[in-house]
């Protein structure tokens, strides 16, 4: 008999050490938390925790990385601990809230009939529904059982932060009744019963009324059925439901046709180059030469720590922003305030192969997408940042990872992946924007039966690396998308790898309905210095010979400039644009003319320019006005020395490394080049050169560039006069952009864990 006695003892003993756990925590609790959530934790300066509701995560793994790790773009800080105060505080919570004490009997499947009858017009629920409500999905690890019926019963008796009702009458007199989606002293957006958002200067307000009274009708639904909701809420599996037919919402649609076209409402930056050209450069002309020198900061949005490298972008009014750990936001493009905030619990991935950050999303439709660290897509309601899909694109446990932003095309989502340093293999991946189903994968390693698989000695391609980490451009002409892949693996010793290592440190040339390569131009063969080939393809028409021509140009990391055919990938001109030593130069193929003694040795052998390279992804700009290609040059040499390694996935596998010649330091410029041929024309100096600041051209004859140092930099396009700088006050790793709201041209960019915009006054 004494076996049938051991749950019910294991259970109480248990609940004594669950009791005890929950004591322990209300010590530390009135330690550490009381000052802002008050003695009992019901809500002081913070808020009220024994409500059984949690916005940012209601698990108890979410609680305690709230607690330990703090929550970004809020007052509460980290509590670095023992795991054991954490769950000691997480069990007073837990306690002190009454979340593990109700259970609820009711129907799941029957729930789901009456959410759909009653609930989901308003609220999502797995990717369906609608955006006025919070979205439901995930509420059983936010919320109690007990809270979850109170909102339903009242729902007007706690409003959730973000949803409380508001109603304001214009100075023209109009009324706007809805959700205020955020409000501060001197703006509120709303979001009304139709969907629409409105952003609204209190300025241009007559009244601002706050009804206190849920536009949510109370008690929809009662007795069992209420039951039934509840039991879909908490126990339904959200990924058991398909996704219906796609409309995008009227007042806010990216269409592929507007992508296409992105020049022509240069108000607007729609994707992660501007356009899909990658010329990253803006029509606007309100600020010109003469007047930038009274350029001023407008407003600064912080991150909350971290470096970010996000380019912004900018839809109707709205701009969207990706922060370092793959959170996002969306902002007033006028004010800097708020509108959403999507945060990504992560889980614990292999940061030595990749770079810990986020570059921006792409917009198609009313949707944004994501790519995350963990190597998963995700597709956000652009209006409320609910989660639409959140799919696998492969698993991150092997060490890959995504940073970039992805490309939009016509009901396409395309991105590639991190690879380069950890033997892996890199792709390029299309994914259908409605549903998330992959579409095609091309490999950036010549595959098994295809001839080029003999580039690579012995079985060196399988951990062959070809990273695609950086975002490709898009040819509407000739429906061409082109991407650019990275180093071969080991970065620099190629002794196991004889051959050219297709299709490393390349571009690509692909249909975009197939995924099948058109043509490929690889730049460094047997790229032994990383010198990753994932510059910027930007797409131009020029005069060559006196025959125009479609054109793809690049200022490659390995110090020489390009120019080839876009339509069949032929080389037509380059030069070295940076000061090298590995080659006499390019052949009348492109292909470059190796120095002795450039190859890593163990003893280490001195080339220029360093692994960073000469030009590296920070944005170049091409300006129609002038045929001048900018870019952010470095001017640097380094030893480079090798190792040998045996491969394993997921682990380093660099085979070596460089060492950066102190006396010459890592001095840069903002170099103007003959877009067509590569020829200087002019040269900014920059005190430390960066792999990473781009550049930015504008109608009004202004060029835009940024330095490491924290700079934003303003020159005359044509002669590369200095005509303003501002100190950001942090270190620039990102690219300025341009939009404009009711006609007034702004210019972002990102330093360290900020992004500041700068107008005219």
């Amino acid at each position: 008999m004494k076996p049938r006695l051991l749950l019910p003892a294991l259970l109480g003993a248990a609940t004594v050490l669950a009791q005890h756990r929950a004591n322990d925590g209300r010590e530390l609790f009135v330690k550490l938390c009381s000052s802002c959530h008050g003695q009992a934790g019901k809500g002081g300066r913070g808020p009220d925790l024994t409500a059984g509701q949690w916005k940012h995560g209601g698990s108890d793994d979410e609680l305690e990385r709230s607690i330990t790790k703090g929550i970004a773009g809020t007052e509460m800080p980290a509590f670095p601990m023992p795991a054991a105060d954490a769950r000691a505080l997480v069990s007073f919570l837990r306690s002190a809230s009454g979340t593990v004490e109700e259970q609820v009997a009711g129907d799941p499947v029957q729930g789901h009939v009456l959410f759909a009858a009653h609930c989901v017009s308003c609220h999502m629920f797995g990717g369906s529904g609608g955006i006025l409500g919070p979205d439901l999905t995930g509420i059983a690890k936010r919320a109690s059982i007990a809270a979850l019926r109170q909102s339903i019963q009242d729902p007007g008796a706690q409003m959730r932060p973000g949803f409380e009702t508001v109603e304001v009458k214009t100075k023209a007199g109009v009324t706007i009744v809805g959700a205020a989606r955020h409000e501060d002293t001197f703006s509120i957006q709303i979001l009304d019963p139709d969907e629409k958002l409105h952003l609204l200067l209190k300025k241009d307000l007559a009244e601002v009324k706050h009804t206190h009274k849920s536009l949510m009708p109370a008690a929809a639904v009662t007795g069992a059925d209420l039951d039934h909701v509840l039991a879909f809420l908490t126990r339904y599996d959200p990924s058991s439901i398909p996704l219906p037919e796609w409309h995008p919402a009227a007042d806010f649609n990216v269409t592929f046709a507007r992508l296409k076209n992105a020049i022509a409402e240069p108000r607007n930056w729609l994707t992660y180059w501007g356009n899909y050209s990658g010329k990253h450069a803006s029509a606007l002309k309100a600020i010109t030469a003469a007047n930038v020198g009274t350029l001023r900061s407008q407003w600064t949005f912080q991150f909350g720590g971290g470096q970010v490298e996000t380019s912004p972008l900018v839809v109707d009014g709205l701009m969207f922003v990706t922060g370092p750990l793959d959170d996002a936001d969306a902002l007033d493009a006028r004010t800097g305030s708020r509108i959403w905030h999507y945060s990504r619990p992560l889980p614990k991935v292999a940061s030595h192969c990749t770079v810990m950050t986020n570059r921006g999303f792409a917009a198609l439709g009313d949707r944004l997408y994501l790519a995350t660290l963990d190597s998963h897509l995700v597709a956000l309601n652009a209006k409320s940042g609910n989660v639409i899909f959140d799919i696998e694109v492969v698993d991150y446990k092997q060490g890959f990872s995504i940073t970039h932003a992805p490309l939009a095309l016509d009901g396409k989502i395309i991105v590639g992946i991190t690879a380069g340093e950890c033997a892996l293999t890199g792709f390029v991946d299309a994914y259908d924007a409605a549903t998330g189903k992959r579409l095609w994968r091309t490999y950036s390693i010549a595959q098994r039966g295809d001839p080029n698989r003999a580039s690579w000695a012995g079985n060196s391609a399988e951990f062959g690396g070809g990273p695609t980490w950086m975002t490709g451009t898009y040819d509407v002409d000739t429906n061409t998308l082109f991407w650019a892949t990275g180093n071969p693996g080991p970065d620099y010793n190629g002794k196991s790898r004889a051959g050219d290592n297709l299709y490393t440190s390349a571009v690509l040339a692909l249909d975009p309905e197939t995924g099948k390569m058109k043509w490929w131009f690889q730049f460094t063969p047997h790229d032994t210095h990383d010198w990753d080939g994932t510059q910027t393809p930007v797409l131009i028409d020029g005069m060559v010979r006196g025959q125009k021509r479609k054109l793809l140009v690049t200022a490659n990391r390995n110090a020489f400039y390009y120019v080839l055919d876009r339509t069949t990938g032929e080389f037509i001109t380059g030069r070295p644009f940076a000061h090298q030593t590995w080659a006499k130069g390019l052949d009348d193929k492109g292909r470059p003319m190796m120095l002795p003694n450039s190859d890593p040795t163990p003893e280490g052998n001195y080339v220029c320019p360093d692994a960073s390279g000469a030009a590296n992804w920070g944005a170049p700009s091409f300006d129609a006005a002038t045929g001048l290609l900018y870019v952010s040059v470095r001017e640097t040499c380094a030893t480079y020395t090798s190792v040998d390694k045996e491969p394993q996935p997921g682990s380093g596998f660099t085979g070596g490394g460089d060492t950066v010649d102190p006396r010459i330091g890592e001095p840069g410029a903002i170099r103007a080049l003959e877009a067509t041929t590569g020829i200087r024309r002019w040269n900014f100096p920059i005190q430390i050169g960066s792999s990473s600041t781009g550049n930015l051209a504008t109608g009004g004859g202004v060029v835009f560039g940024s330095s490491a140092d924290g700079n934003l930099i303003a020159l005359d396009s044509r002669t590369g006069k200095l005509l303003w700088h501002y100190q950001t006050g942090a270190r620039i790793v990102s690219s300025p952009i341009s939009y404009a709201v009711d006609g007034k041209q702004y210019i972002a960019i990102a330093a360290q864990s900020a992004l500041i915009t700068f107008t005219l006054p």
